[in-house]
């Protein structure tokens, strides 16, 4: 699923900068303009850039979470049994997969605004497809079709946002994508407590075309990121973004590294595909892998798919457990911001150590509270370290394999390194939500959550040893760091 680049893109809607009306000759008038004044017009350039492309994140949060409270209702009108739920819920994550492939590709052949363009169409159509689906087979290809945006998005707005970014706020910025996923799922939590009482499930999923037309909207106005226009050859194209992103004194400077990163790929083996094949940039690709992994088989996404049916296995009723999981989403936008806020100043490595060992305290509690007789005190102690388990890893984990993954791949292979490692994380999402609902039939949730413990362990153990620190560096000083550190890994 990949597109082939065409030779000369249109400039009305690749080449302009719809964000720039400046006249080409207009550079040396904005140096003379004050640091603070300039300092502020980047700050809402940038601000403005983040919220929409953001939309992007929302969706994909909006999206995966609604399943939780409309899976229910869906259950008794489609007559569902525990792998047809699976089935269902998984549909999405396979086509979020291919969608991730797609989205990488395309980014790379199109650009990173109008890749986002053709999700955001495809949001909309999915979300209308599966509000009106009359079938189980006609649900299952219509969330497959909504997938393929999830999944685009889930590459491409990260890529986005790290791109245009100033190296100083990069991890936060790309860390308000993260934000505004976990502010989707909040929202679909809140509209699906609202409609239960009407048992609603085909609006809470219909709903999700709203966003998507703003994001489809808004996404006319932004330009590219500058990364892209230099892939492109396209150097005053880049100039100009960068113009209203950085203080003017150092746009020659991120130019000039820019097109370093590009001349010391100048004499590689020509392809992508044949990039991947130099030694420092696939163990570079296996280590993005390795961390798309560890993000997934913690368990965080059977507790955003399935938190209601979890609740509900302690003897909570439907609607209650449903209401109940607006406590989930909250704490994650809480755990979010708070991990935006730590990024930069602690670091990637220090984040994703300590949320790994509270996750897997977490879930060796959650797991031993189902061995506990069913009451009601229980049902909320489960809610209880649900919440602390989805506090750590929003804060930590969540944030930090994002933007790790946003930052660590080399610019020829960027967006399909990137769209390889979330393809395999969007892969083993499927395959942990097809199995969850069986698995929690057969063994019980005592002993799936303490697997899911495990996993915590090994993944902390991964962590220690090979995940990197990007703190703080450019985009391009950071592929230097990188590569060094492969070659004498390699070389060792």
């Amino acid at each position: 699923m990949t597109m082939a680049a065409p030779s000369r893109p249109a400039a009305p809607t690749d080449g302009a900068d719809p964000a720039d009306s400046s006249p080409a000759g207009a550079t040396n008038v904005r140096t003379s303009v004050p640091s603070s004044a300039v300092s502020r017009n980047a700050r809402r350039f940038i601000v403005g850039i983040s919220v929409i492309a953001a939309l992007g994140g929302a969706l994909f949060g909006y999206d995966t979470g609604v399943v939780s409270g409309a899976l229910p209702y869906m259950e008794t009108h489609f007559g569902l049994t525990s792998l047809g739920e699976g089935v269902i819920t998984s549909a999405l994550l396979i086509g979020a997969a291919f969608g991730s492939l797609a989205g990488g590709r395309m980014s790379d052949a199109l650009g990173r605004r109008n890749s986002l363009l053709w999700a955001g169409a495809v949001f909309i159509g999915g979300a209308l497809a599966v509000a009106l689906a009359p079938t189980v087979a006609f649900m299952v290809v219509a969330r497959f079709a909504l997938g393929l945006a999830v999944g685009s998005a889930s590459v491409i707005t990260p890529l986005y946002l790290s791109e245009i970014a100033p190296p100083h706020i990069r991890g936060r910025l790309v860390s308000f994508n993260s934000l505004m996923i976990v502010s989707g799922q909040l929202l679909a939590y809140l509209i699906n407590a609202l409609l239960a009482q009407w048992e609603a499930w085909r609006w809470m999923l219909g709903l999700a075309a709203l966003p998507a037309v703003a994001l489809f909207v808004g996404l006319f106005f932004l330009p590219d990121t500058p990364r892209w226009y230099i892939s492109k050859g396209r150097t005053e194209q880049a100039a100009r973004v960068l113009r209203r992103t950085l203080p003017p004194e150092e746009v020659d400077g991120e130019l000039g590294r820019i097109d370093q990163a590009r001349a010391l790929e100048a004499g590689a083996r020509r392809g992508a595909w044949q990039e991947l094949r130099t030694p420092w940039v696939r163990r570079v690709l296996l280590i993005g892998v390795g961390l798309a992994i560890v993000q997934q088989i913690t368990g965080v996404n059977t507790v955003i798919y399935f938190a209601p049916k979890i609740l509900a296995s302690t003897g909570l009723g439907t609607n209650a457990a449903i209401t109940a999981t607006i406590a989930i989403g909250a704490v994650s936008v809480i755990a979010t911001a708070i991990g935006m806020s730590l990024i930069d100043r602690v670091g990637r490595r220090p984040m994703l150590i300590t949320g790994l060992s509270g996750m897997t305290i977490s879930l060796a509690l959650l797991g031993a509270s189902f061995h506990l007789p069913k009451s009601t005190g229980v049902s909320y102690l489960v809610l209880a370290l649900m919440v602390v388990y989805m506090g750590f890893m929003q804060a930590t984990l969540n944030t930090g394999v994002w933007l790790l993954l946003a930052e660590m791949f080399p610019l020829k292979v960027r967006g399909l390194a990137m769209g390889a490692a979330v393809f395999v994380m969007w892969l083993v999402n499927f395959t942990v939500a097809l199995l969850f609902p069986v698995l929690l039939d057969a063994a019980g949730a005592g002993v799936t959550f303490w697997v899911f413990g495990l996993m915590c362990v090994l993944s902390l153990l991964f962590c220690k040893r090979y995940a990197p620190e990007t703190k703080g560096m450019a985009l391009e000083d950071l592929e230097h760091e990188l590569r060094k550190a492969a070659t004498r890994t390699t070389e060792g």
